[in-house]
């Protein structure tokens, strides 16, 4: 994944085109919550997040966004992880 975006952004850049890496953590959705995340689950993201609560699909997607907005236009060849700060 690494050599494989920043040579994409290295051969892209020039036509403007940025390329990134988005990694998510863990993120809550009905089905982790109904079928996974138990009692157990729920004390390991305590003692491993960073940040306290859960990841959630918006998370993940307010990123996805900015990347994609021109805010982040000097933004390329970057590795963002969005999962709490998990260690």
């Amino acid at each position: 994944t690494v050599g494989l975006t920043r040579s994409l952004a290295r051969e892209l850049g020039a036509d403007n085109i940025r390329v990134n890496t988005l990694t998510p953590g863990w993120i809550m959705t009905d089905k982790q919550l109904d079928r996974w995340v138990d009692e157990a689950g729920e004390r390991a993201m305590d003692e491993n997040q960073c940040l306290p609560g859960r990841i959630v699909g918006s998370d993940v997607a307010n990123l996805a966004l900015f990347l994609a907005a021109d805010d982040s236009r000097m933004c390329s060849s970057q590795f963002f992880t969005v999962d709490a700060g998990w260690s």
